[in-house]
C-alpha cells in the first residue's frame, strides 16, 4: 500500500471550516472549461502565440534601433557629437575615474547588503520578487498562484502544490507552562521564547475551548473571553482574579492562573485540581484540565501515574484524537523504557490512514534502531553487508527523516535547541525543536542509536527524486514552512531551511558587480596612465562591430539611396 496518503494537504478557511485543496482547484478548472471552452481555447492560443512572438519582437525593434541609428547619423550630427563626448573624456583626470567607479562600488555593495538581509529574513531576492510580481506578467509568464500550480504525484495524478495557506499549525501537545517554564527562561536570559503570532493562536484556543456550553455568555465567561485576548500577561491575570470574585467557581480562570501566574508546577497542579473540581459537565475544560494535571504528574517525577491518567483519559474520551494525547503517552512510556508498551501504541497511531508527525516516525525508527544500535559498526556493515534487522532499522531512520529532515541535526546536537513553541507546524523546523526538546533523552539513553542516526540519516537525500516534485514514502515536502517557522519560532533562533536555497543570482550578481568596481578603482587610483590606455583599448573593440556594420551597410546600399531617405 503507498503510505504517501497518511500525509493530507488542505486549506484552512475560516474557524471550523477545513476542506481538501484539490477538490476546489478541480471544480474551478471543469467549471471554466465547461462554461465556454471555445473562448478559453482562443485565450490560451494567444497567450502563447504572444509569448512565443516576444523573443522575435525583441530582436527586431533591436534591429530597427540600429537602422534608425545609422539613418539619422549625418542629420543629427552624430559624429559630431561623439567627437566632442571623446574630447571631454580625454580632458577628465584620472581622480574622476576613481570617484565613478568608487561610487559604482559603494552603490552596488548597498544593494548587496540589503538583498543578502532580505534573503535572511524572507527566504528570496527583493529583486527577483519585484520581478516575478510586476514584469513577469508583461512578457507573458504565468504567476506562480497557489490555487493553480499542479504537479504529478508518484501515480501521476495531478496533487495541490502547498502554499502558505495550507501549512495547518497545529498546538503543540507537550506544550510548557508559561508561568513555571517560559517566564523563568525570560528572567534567566531576558528573551521572549514565545513570538506574538504563538500566543495568539493560543489565545483563539482558549476562547474556543473554554466558551462554555451554555447558549448565552454568563458574565465571568465574559470577563474570561477577553482575558485571553490581552496582550499583557498581568492583565490576563487581573482579569482571572476578577471572574472569580464574580463567581468563585469560574473553573477557565483557575485554568488560566494555573497556566500564567504559578512559577512552579507544584503550584500548577494545585490549581489545575481547583479547577477540575468545579469543572462541572464541561467536556472541553475536563479533557484540558486533566491533560495538565497528567503533565503535570510527568514533569514531577511520578511517571507511572502520569501514565494511567493519560490511559484513563484516551479510553473516556476515544473521539478526541486530533488532540494528540497518544504522543504525551509515548514520552511517558519512553521515561518508563517500557518499549513494548511504546509499540503497542505505534502498532495503533502508526497507521496508513492517519496523519503522521515526528514522534510517530521517530519514535518508531528509535524502537527499531535500539535493536541493533548497540552491536552496529560502521565498518563491519561495510564488510559483510546490512542485516535484515538492520535493514529494517535504517529503512525507518530514511522514513523517519523524509517526514521531517530538520529532527536529526537537533538530535545529534549539531544546532542548539530552544524552548519549544505552543504551535507546531508539521514536518517544519517548529516540530523538530518540539520533538527533540522532549526526546533527546531518550535517544542517548539507547546505547549506539545516535550513532546509527549519524552514520545514516544522510543516505535518505539520495532516495527522494530531486527536485522535490516526488516524494518517495510521503507527498513532496511542503515549501511554506520556513515562512509559518519564521512566525513560529523567536527571532533569535536560526530556522532550519529544507531543502537549503542557492543563492539567487541577483545576490551574486551585485557581489561580482562590487569586487569588480572597487578593484576597477583601485587599479585606476594605483595605475592612472596604464587604466587609460586599457579603457581606450577596451571601448575601441568593443565599438568596433558597431563600424563594420555601418561599412557594410554603406557598400551595400547605394549612396543615392541613403541621400533620398535622409532627406525624407
Amino acid at each position: 500500500m503507498d503510505s504517501r496518503r497518511d500525509f493530507k494537504i488542505e486549506v484552512i478557511l475560516p474557524r471550523g471550516h477545513v476542506t481538501p485543496l484539490f477538490t476546489g482547484i478541480r471544480r474551478n478548472m471543469e467549471d471554466t472549461a465547461g462554461s465556454n471552452p471555445q473562448s478559453l481555447g482562443f485565450t490560451e492560443k494567444l497567450k502563447s502565440w504572444l509569448s512565443w512572438s516576444w523573443t522575435y519582437v525583441c530582436f527586431i525593434w533591436f534591429g530597427m534601433v540600429l537602422i534608425m541609428i545609422y539613418v539619422l547619423w549625418s542629420p543629427l550630427k552624430l559624429q559630431e557629437t561623439l567627437t566632442s563626448a571623446s574630447v571631454f573624456l580625454n580632458t577628465l583626470t584620472p581622480k574622476f575615474y576613481v570617484a565613478l567607479t568608487g561610487t559604482s562600488s559603494l552603490i552596488s555593495g548597498l544593494i548587496l547588503i540589503f538583498e543578502w538581509w532580505y534573503f535572511r529574513k524572507y527566504g528570496t531576492s527583493f529583486i527577483e520578487q519585484v520581478s516575478v510580481s510586476h514584469l513577469r506578467p508583461l512578457l507573458g509568464g504565468v504567476e506562480n498562484s497557489s490555487t493553480t500550480g499542479l504537479f504529478a504525484s508518484v501515480n501521476g495524478e495531478a496533487e495541490p502544490r502547498p502554499s502558505v495557506s495550507e501549512c495547518k499549525v497545529w498546538r503543540n501537545p507537550l506544550n510548557l507552562f508559561r508561568g513555571a517554564e517560559y517566564n523563568r527562561y525570560t528572567w534567566v536570559t531576558g528573551k521572549e521564547p514565545l513570538t506574538y503570532y504563538d500566543m495568539n493562536l493560543s489565545a483563539q484556543d482558549h476562547q474556543t475551548f473554554f466558551t462554555g456550553d451554555t447558549p448565552q455568555l454568563r458574565p465571568e465567561d465574559a470577563v474570561m473571553q477577553k482575558a485571553w485576548r490581552e496582550r499583557n500577561p498581568q492583565a490576563r491575570i487581573r482579569a482571572a482574579y476578577q471572574a472569580i470574585e464574580m463567581n468563585h467557581e469560574c473553573a477557565a480562570a483557575y485554568v488560566l492562573l494555573a497556566e500564567e501566574e504559578a512559577t512552579t508546577i507544584t503550584e500548577a497542579e494545585r490549581l489545575f485540581k481547583k479547577a477540575l473540581s468545579i469543572a462541572g459537565k464541561d467536556i472541553n475544560l475536563l479533557v484540558y484540565i486533566k491533560r495538565r494535571l497528567a503533565m503535570c504528574a510527568r514533569k514531577l517525577g511520578r511517571i507511572k501515574e502520569a501514565v494511567k491518567m493519560m490511559r484513563d483519559l484516551m479510553k473516556e474520551f476515544p473521539l478526541l484524537g486530533m488532540l494528540n494525547i497518544h504522543e504525551n503517552l509515548l514520552e511517558a512510556l519512553l521515561e518508563l523504557q517500557a518499549y513494548a508498551d511504546v509499540q503497542a501504541v505505534l502498532a495503533k497511531y502508526d497507521d496508513i490512514s492517519l496523519p503522521k508527525s515526528a514522534t510517530i516516525c521517530y519514535t518508531s525508527a528509535l524502537l527499531k534502531a535500539r535493536a541493533v544500535s548497540d552491536k552496529f559498526s560502521p565498518e563491519a556493515a561495510s564488510r559483510r553487508g546490512l542485516s535484515t534487522a538492520e535493514m529494517n532499522a535504517v529503512e525507518a531512520i530514511h522514513r523517519a527523516v523524509e517526514f521531517n529532515p530538520h529532527v536529526p541535526k537537533y538530535l545529534l546536537e549539531m544546532k542548539s535547541l530552544i524552548l519549544p513553541p505552543e504551535h507546531i507546524l508539521k514536518r517544519g523546523d517548529s516540530e523538530a525543536v518540539a520533538y527533540a526538546f522532549f526526546h533527546l533523552q531518550h535517544w542517548k539513553r539507547a546505547e549506539g542509536a545516535l550513532n546509527l542516526l549519524h552514520c545514516t540519516w544522510e543516505g535518505t537525500f539520495r532516495i527522494i527524486p530531486y527536485p522535490l516534485e516526488k516524494g518517495h514514502l510521503f507527498y513532496p515536502y511542503p515549501g511554506c514552512t520556513e515562512t509559518a517557522d519564521r512566525e513560529l519560532l523567536p527571532s533569535f533562533h536560526e530556522v532550519s531551511v529544507y531543502p537549503k536555497k542557492e543563492l539567487p543570482f541577483f545576490i551574486l550578481f551585485t557581489a561580482g558587480l562590487c569586487s569588480f568596481t572597487a578593484m576597477l578603482a583601485m587599479l585606476t587610483h594605483q595605475f592612472p596612465e596604464l587604466m587609460g590606455v586599457f579603457a581606450k583599448a577596451f571601448f575601441s573593440t568593443l565599438f568596433a562591430p558597431l563600424g563594420f556594420f555601418a561599412d557594410k551597410m554603406e557598400s551595400f546600399m547605394p549612396s543615392s539611396f541613403w541621400h533620398q531617405l535622409t532627406r525624407i
